[in-house]
């Protein structure tokens, strides 16, 4: 019973916070509604299908002298790791007793390594990559999983067509999209 008012009565302290700091943001002019332009500039996640691929195209040539500028200080020269995770190998080995979690091994969906690349890499500049590069990038670590050939060129069609060797390894969510 205690318990139970304790949780009441926490929540009453929320609502009553939260309903003050609305007032207090009417009251001073604090903050303000986000303009569509704000939206779009933080919505640039991309879906598992590709839908939201941005225009442009790179081939594992420019990929791999991309990686070598930006990536293989932390990654290894082939993508093997070093002081950043493996991106290579591991096939196979996700039901050993060590498996080895890498783009080629793990990851159910190319268009998703696109998205990582773009939002985080490389770690002393996250988003500085342009669209090319990070379609190169890809290419690239694509390639060097024997996922792609060496000529490929990706783009926003090409790369959502890669079909993952883990793909059916995750449990599907259940939850409805809402989009």
């Amino acid at each position: 019973m205690a318990m139970r008012n304790a949780r009441a009565l926490a929540a009453a302290f929320l609502l009553l916070g939260l309903a003050g700091a609305a007032s207090a943001a009417e009251r001073y002019g604090l903050g303000r509604p986000a303009t569509a332009a704000e939206i779009a500039a933080w919505d640039i996640d991309i879906d598992r299908d590709g839908r939201k691929l941005p225009p442009g195209s790179g081939s594992v040539a420019q990929g791999h002298a991309v990686f070598e500028a930006q990536c293989a200080a932390c990654h290894g020269a082939r993508g093997e790791g070093g002081v950043g995770d493996p991106l290579v190998g591991g096939q196979g080995s996700l039901a050993s007793a060590k498996p080895l979690k890498t783009v080629g091994s793990f990851w159910p969906y190319a268009p998703t390594l696109f998205d990582y690349i773009r939002r985080a890499m490389p770690m002393n500049a996250p988003e500085s990559l342009s669209a090319d590069e990070v379609y190169a990038v890809s290419a690239y670590i694509l390639n060097l999983n024997g996922l792609v050939p060496d000529g490929a060129v990706l783009d926003a069609h090409a790369l959502a067509a890669v079909r993952m060797p883990n793909r059916d390894g995750f449990v599907p969510d259940p939850r409805p999209d809402v989009r």
